[in-house]
């Protein structure tokens, strides 16, 4: 099985702390932009997209900085996705930075579009 090649995507959102954590864990705030539907059960995760579920585990958090989530039917041990909170020490703006990993350069590109219009997304629900 081949390395799988880790990134970044990064953006500005002007939005509070509290606010984007919220829609980074919680199932109200993860069906407004990340997905239709989303069920926890513990730490489990169920997304579901055009009635497709995908489960994710909850591997840590800590409050209105990062979540980190792995795809449970992910066979590689150390991927995952995280969203980290970014706070500019002079002027405080916020960013979103998320972390994933793709197969190859190709998936890393096209990733970082899916990623760019789910952002997108994320900013139109929180009026950012």
């Amino acid at each position: 099985m081949s390395e799988k090649i880790q990134f970044e995507k990064e953006i500005p959102i002007r939005t509070s702390v509290g606010i984007l954590y919220d829609m980074l864990t919680t199932p109200s705030g993860l069906s407004d932009w990340f997905c239709e539907d989303v069920n926890i059960d513990g730490d489990v995760f169920s997304f579901f997209w055009d009635g497709v579920e995908e489960k994710a585990e909850l591997l840590r958090a800590s409050k209105n900085e990062f979540v980190r989530y792995k795809w449970l039917e992910d066979e590689e041990d150390d991927t995952y996705f995280e969203f980290r909170i970014k706070i500019d020490g002079i002027t405080k703006d916020v960013a979103l930075i998320v972390t994933d990993f793709a197969d190859d350069q190709d998936e890393v590109e096209e990733n970082q579009l899916i990623w760019e219009s789910q952002f997108n997304d994320l900013k139109r629900v929180i009026g950012a």
